[in-house]
């Protein structure tokens, strides 16, 4: 289990949103807007050494803002948002260890399998991952695209990851329906990514906690990496970044000792 931090940028800006109220037109609710530029928060990462996490363009106008990030944490971020064959190259050039793909590879509600070996094919598998981003429909849970604002017919299982495992080297998995509410996180979903763990996956969405971290921990059987974002207060929360750090520094100096 590892810390990803993240950087998501909407209109230029690092914010904390409410996933769900992202949209073409009103402005969504938001959390927390800084007046830093995402170079400092990638710079922060970097010094602590936290590799793995993620810039999130939230629309359209933010690659200048992402690759300022990137530029400054060289393959220490991955990085999504709007990614498609034709502009991939421009953020793993730019420093970049993986792109996010996601709504690419759906359209009209069901996965594009032609589509997924295009992105295959123009960034290589080890350096791809997949956003299965997902709201909790029933006792399922159903990948949604295009700012999570479209269902797919696509249903997370143990099935689907093995279909996927061979064609990307990672997955994001945000849990929009609790997503920046800071209202906990979901530990059925949890479990289930830990039952369907062949290869890395990070969980976002709803911690608020050292002891939300532990929970993830749990459920997750330590498989599971995570991402905390307007809980911070990087972000405008009340859980120290400082404490994060600590916590996982502490776990891994015990789990190497032992």
């Amino acid at each position: 289990m590892r810390f990803r931090p993240c950087i998501d940028i909407h209109n230029g800006k690092v914010k904390q949103i409410v996933g769900s109220t992202l949209n073409d037109g009103a402005d969504p609710v938001t959390n927390f807007e800084s007046v830093l530029p995402p170079s400092h928060f990638a710079g922060m990462y970097r010094k602590n050494k936290l590799y793995g996490g993620h810039v999130i363009m939230l629309g359209k106008g933010n690659d200048a803002a992402a690759i300022d990030a990137l530029r400054a944490f060289p393959g220490g971020l991955q990085a999504g948002g709007g990614i498609a064959p034709e502009n991939a190259a421009i953020f793993l050039d730019a420093g970049a260890s993986h792109v996010i793909v996601t709504s690419y590879v759906f359209r009209e509600g069901a996965l594009q399998w032609d589509r997924l070996a295009a992105m295959g094919r123009a960034v290589g598998r080890e350096r791809l991952v997949l956003d299965l981003s997902c709201i909790k429909r029933g006792g399922s849970y159903i990948v949604v695209t295009d700012r999570w604002r479209n269902e797919t017919d696509v249903t997370l299982s143990r099935q689907l990851f093995g279909q996927l495992g061979d064609r990307c080297d990672e997955f994001l998995i945000h849990a929009a329906h609790v997503e920046g509410m800071r209202g906990g996180i979901d530990a059925e979903l949890i479990q289930l990514l830990s039952d369907c763990a062949q290869q890395p996956i990070t969980y976002a969405g709803g911690v608020r906690s050292i002891d939300d971290l532990e929970l993830v921990a749990a459920a997750g059987r330590e498989r599971i990496d995570v991402t905390v974002g307007s809980a911070l207060d990087l972000f405008g929360g009340g859980l120290a970044y400082r404490k994060v750090v600590e916590w996982f520094g502490e776990r891994g100096r015990k789990k190497a000792e032992g």
